[in-house]
């Protein structure tokens, strides 16, 4: 059911950037959206996970760089069934981490300075068990799309906002163009709409890791309290992230309240935690 959900949610985005490209440019910008669309996928499969780990100044460790976090990945890894991805640290600060790749074949998991001091061995085992749990559940790729998807979006609407404010589209009607209305229409709706999506997707995918993460760790109490510990140490330090990135955390990197957090692409902490207690009373992970 969920890959049924998020192939209807990456189409809808690929639908949304198509009319938006009609709007801007009649038939012919439909055409170049649809192209663009696809040529924004293969460049997501293939390279979105460099891009990411170099926006964050990531470097690769090998075990003898830091045996104690190396070895827990390795043994995390094992007991997913999952081959050992490549393993980052930040040097940052804000605790924090996330897991990025095409594929469990060719994946890697990054984790931030400032967490593994904030955590003690159980909790910091079971953040990374959750960065695994997304790598097994094939949710890497699939978020970084989205949110390739929704930065093209947004930066397609701020086009038609400024083709509205100077005149509408030099399209006409026998091109199919949307027209002033149209466009500042689009203008205001489209990253609304693509936020929103994007926030479909990664929340049902946070769930999925947070339960995927107490099994492969067996200790969902243990990610819980991490999730308390982030929470409060995102707030006390704020990352400087990339708001196109930030779900790909395992917290929101950003800060915000109010209407912020109706948008935000991470669920609610303390539902996250009531869920985790929920299966360590029941046993079911």
């Amino acid at each position: 059911m969920n890959t049924l959900k998020t192939t209807f949610l990456m189409a809808l985005l690929t639908v949304l950037l198509v009319i938006i490209g009609g709007v801007i440019g009649g038939k012919g910008g439909m055409t170049t959206a649809f192209l663009l669309a696809g040529g924004m996928n293969f460049f997501s499969y293939w390279f979105s996970d460099k891009i990411v780990l170099k926006m964050y100044g990531a470097q690769p460790i090998e075990e003898h760089d830091n045996p104690r976090f190396y070895g827990m990945i390795r043994q995390l890894s094992q007991r997913a069934g999952l081959p050992m991805p490549k393993v980052y640290i930040i040097h940052d600060d804000s605790p924090n981490a996330f897991a990025t790749g095409r594929n469990p074949e060719h994946a890697a998991v990054a984790a931030t300075s400032g967490i593994m001091r904030l955590l003690n061995d159980e909790e910091l085992a079971g953040v990374m068990a959750h960065e695994l749990g997304h790598v097994k559940n094939r949710d890497i790729l699939i978020s970084t799309i989205a949110a390739t998807f929704a930065g093209a979006i947004t930066y397609l609407a701020q086009m038609a906002q400024w083709g509205a404010m100077f005149g509408g589209s030099r399209s006409d009607e026998d091109e199919g163009g949307g027209g002033m209305f149209g466009m500042l229409f689009m203008a205001i709706l489209a990253p609304v709409a693509a936020m929103l999506v994007q926030m479909a997707i990664s929340r049902s995918r946070e769930y999925g890791a947070d339960a995927a993460g107490a099994s492969i760790s067996g200790n969902p109490l243990s990610l819980a309290n991490a999730l308390r510990k982030l929470e409060m140490g995102s707030r006390q330090i704020p990352m400087n992230a990339n708001s196109a990135t930030a779900h790909m955390f395992i917290v929101n990197p950003l800060t915000g309240g109010g209407m912020a957090s109706l948008f935000s692409t991470h669920p609610p902490i303390q539902e996250r935690v009531q869920r985790l207690e929920e299966l360590s009373k029941n046993h079911d992970y």
